[in-house]
């Protein structure tokens, strides 16, 4: 007798004497700690493609496979040998275990090892429900030797199967029928959605829409229908039943789940759409607010209708921040962490990519409520010149005279000195000015008077206030002076228009008295005064009325 044998003949006694509990075995038990769950082996005995229960090991040499593999051949003796084998569940030692019998034979033993004491559960518990699922693979696997059976199934399968192409067909045409009815209704009455004479949807997005949104319902019902088809196909065969089942099951369960998590966002929803109607109603209640104080009907010491706009965008931004910061606990997932991280990352980009828009931001809100400057207002920032058509947050407008519209970031214009011209006089309009050198021969008594006279000839130029003339310098070899004049227009082009008729004005005036204009340097007299006689004004090809616009001539 070899040693092999002797342990196989042994190994009956062994498993005894683990069951019994022996007292060696309790000892070994108190001095060690017993071996963790994850580290056992696992086998599942399945009957009929049915998993019936797990087993596990090793135990008394015996490895989880040996086990489930010797339990999985008795039961197959017994299904051949026997029509219609009994279940039956019976105590082993002393209470410890758990056999199941199939037709009078040991089927396989529940063991202390197969169970999860912290979960509940026991060897009977275990025992008696792998011995419901044993009886319902018993039925599967004659089923599966049953022609008959077989035979009703398959018809039952191909009938549905046919049905089922002839939903998904009618699901097709149905969806492009409808859809093309239903867009064609949508688009007639988003062409009738104006306002101000605009239409704010166009028709092919409209259709587009439509017909996107139709097939991702129709994509919806045809995988729940598949679904659904499947699992019915596949439960009406044994072998394949438990594939159906599990697929409808988890089918059950994602949709339960997503009606569990519905129902229980719909107070969070709730609550948030309350802040939401909250917030807007205090939005619109400033916004007419804020209406009044930019009519002038309503007069405050801290706020004037020319920074009303801007505040209110202000106070609109804080109370949507608040109704945000209130509503966010209540939004659906907001506790998951993929939420929690989207928040994180938003935050980073905002952090490290918003330090220059907040910087712009900053830097108008500066510049509007210091009142430099205000809509409307003809300026000069560096190098641009204009009429300021827009002060935002985050840059300023300015629209020249040359049919150019120039955008100015308002950090940069913090760094600029600007000129307004439209503060000098109340009321509308901007200051012009231009400058000319004369030499110290010519008294300037003389070229103050010529230049009122050139500003006196230019009809865009107002009376009130008179125009003026400053000596701004006296150079080495002439005088530089300044005319000053008002000008009540209000577009920038018309701004150039007076500039260029009042340069043509000052030529004829200083022309008509015989006083050469020294501009832009005076290093000597020259031999003739370098004027125009009146006489040679209109030399080819020019024309009277030509040429910048003389105005009103002299008699």
């Amino acid at each position: 007798m070899t040693i092999r044998d002797v342990a196989r003949r042994l190994r009956p006694w062994l498993v005894g004497l683990l069951l019994a509990g022996s007292p060696l075995t309790a000892a070994a038990a108190d001095d060690r700690p017993a071996a963790p769950s994850a580290a056992r082996e696992s086998m599942p005995v399945k009957v009929a493609n049915r998993t019936i229960v797990t087993l596990r090991g090793p135990i008394a040499g015996y490895t989880a496979r040996e086990r489930a593999t010797g339990a999985m051949r008795r039961i197959d003796e017994v299904l051949h040998a026997q029509a219609d084998p009994a279940i039956d569940v019976q105590d082993a030692e002393e209470g410890r275990a758990t056999r199941v019998l199939l037709g009078g034979r040991l089927a396989f033993l529940i063991t202390p090892i197969d169970i999860d004491p912290q979960a509940g559960e026991t060897t009977q518990v275990m025992a008696r429900e792998s011995a419901r699922r044993l009886a319902r693979a018993v039925s599967e696997w004659h089923e599966r030797r049953t022609p008959r059976y077989l035979a009703v199934a398959a018809a039952l399968a191909a009938g549905v199967t046919v049905v089922f192409a002839a939903v998904l067909w009618v699901l097709v045409r149905g969806t492009r029928l409808i859809g093309r009815h239903l867009s064609g209704a949508a688009a007639a009455h988003a062409q009738r959605l104006r306002v101000g004479g605009v239409s704010l949807l166009g028709a092919a997005q409209v259709l587009r829409f439509t017909r996107r949104l139709l097939a991702a319902i129709a994509w919806a019902i045809g995988g729940v229908l598949t679904t659904a088809w499947l699992t019915f196909v596949l439960e009406r065969f044994p072998y394949t039943r438990p594939w159906g089942e599990e697929l409808g099951d988890r089918l059950l369960g994602l949709l339960r789940q997503v009606v569990e998590a519905i129902a229980e966002a719909i107070p969070g929803v709730l609550l948030v759409a309350v802040i939401a109607v909250l917030a807007r109603v205090f939005i619109r209640a400033l916004g007419v607010f804020f209406d009044r104080v930019e009519q002038g009907t309503v007069h405050l010491a801290w706020i004037d209708p020319d920074t009303a706009r801007l505040t209110r965008r202000i106070a609109n931004l804080i109370v949507c921040v608040f109704a945000l910061a209130m509503a966010y606990p209540y939004l659906p997932g907001a506790s998951t962490d993929a939420f929690k991280g989207l928040s994180v990352l938003v935050g980073l980009m905002v952090t490290f990519g918003g330090a220059s828009v907040v910087g712009q931001a900053f830097s108008g809100l500066i510049l509007t409520y210091t009142k430099a400057f205000r809509r409307g207002d003809y300026v000069r920032i560096g190098d641009t010149e204009g009429t300021v058509a827009d002060l935002g947050v985050f840059a300023t407008k300015i629209r020249t005279g040359m049919g150019e519209e120039i955008t100015l970031p308002n950090s940069g214009i913090m760094s600029m000195v600007t000129k307004n011209y439209s503060r000098a006089v109340p009321g509308t309009g901007y200051m012009v000015d231009t400058v000319v050198t004369i030499g110290y021969s010519t008294p300037w008594r003389q070229v103050e008077a010529m230049l009122v006279e050139a500003a006196r000839r230019t009809e865009a130029i107002s009376a009130v206030p008179p125009p003026m003339v400053r000596q701004t310098a006296l150079a080495d070899y002439f005088v530089e002076y300044r005319l000053f004049a008002y000008a009540p227009v209000e577009l920038p082009v018309q701004r150039i228009d007076v500039l260029n008729r009042l340069h043509a004005n000052i030529q004829d005036v200083f022309n008509e008295h015989g006083v050469q204009i020294m501009s832009p340097h005076y290093m000597m007299d020259p031999a003739a005064p370098q004027v125009v006689p009146k006489d040679r004004w209109y030399l080819p090809p020019a024309s009277r009325g030509e040429g910048g616009a003389p105005g009103r001539e002299r008699p």
